[in-house]
């Protein structure tokens, strides 16, 4: 038997709100206009606090390719966001553009601290044309 991730069951909670999320992300990607997925993603950090991001991605990662739907990078950095955001830190997602061979590719990554912490493979290819929020 595979274990969901290098997490232990008292990270439960943590899981459970990792799929939540990401279900709700991916829920509001398929639904809203970008307009208003945007304005998610803009939503200010809510309170103060800290947690270890690595914890947070690997929740949002062993969710992400265990969902039986689609979620790719737009899909895991907001819910990855979201939760960061949540627990009062200072995270931005990106979206970017590149030229691939079936026209224009896009791409979702987030940093926290200048630092990417999830679509770090794949984003110095590609070309951010916003972020949220919005650069000061």
């Amino acid at each position: 038997m595979t274990t969901l991730c290098p997490l232990g069951w008292r990270d439960a909670p943590l899981l459970a709100e990792a799929l939540v999320t990401l279900a709700l992300a991916s829920l509001a990607i398929h639904v809203l206009p970008f307009r208003r997925v945007a304005g998610l993603a803009n939503a200010s950090a809510r309170r103060a606090g800290s947690s270890d991001i690595a914890q947070l991605r690997r929740a949002v990662d062993a969710w992400g390719s265990r969902v039986p739907w689609k979620a790719v990078c737009f899909q895991r950095g907001l819910a990855l966001h979201l939760m960061a955001r949540r627990r009062g830190i200072d995270s931005v997602l990106h979206y970017g553009v590149a030229q691939d061979a079936d026209g224009l590719a896009a791409h979702v990554w987030v940093s926290i601290d200048g630092r990417t912490v999830i679509g770090g493979e794949q984003a110095p290819r590609f070309t951010c044309l916003a972020r949220f929020p919005a650069a000061a």
